[in-house]
């Protein structure tokens, strides 16, 4: 079992930062195949920044440049850093993390960017 916390969402003017942090427990495992999707209101929940099976980064082309994925293997906690934000990052993030083919989520966290 896989538990996940994420922490860190509010609302912010347009150009500002946030950063929001998932941390993990249940389980021993790695923090590759873990990341973080968004989801409007009246839209599909998307991909925004997760690490790889290999421990690489995908990002969403909407947030290249402007998110950072990172990550603290000791703490077994993601993070996102978002900067230059816009009134169309407004959405609640979730965390989620796969594992042996099941995925698992966090509660999400609310952001809101205000124009």
């Amino acid at each position: 079992q896989v538990q996940l916390v994420e922490s860190g969402g509010g609302s912010v003017q347009a150009g500002g930062s946030l950063r929001l942090s998932c941390a993990a427990s249940g389980s021993a495992f790695s923090l590759n195949r873990m990341g973080w999707y968004r989801q409007a209101p009246g839209k599909q929940r998307e991909l925004v920044a997760a690490f790889t099976s290999g421990g690489g980064t995908n990002y969403a082309d909407s947030v290249k440049g402007r998110f950072t994925i990172s990550r603290d293997n000791a703490k077994y906690t993601v993070y996102l850093q978002m900067n230059s934000l816009k009134p169309e990052d407004t959405a609640v993030y979730y965390c989620k993390k796969e594992l042996s083919g099941v995925d698992y989520w966090g509660q999400g966290t609310q952001v809101t960017v205000s124009s």
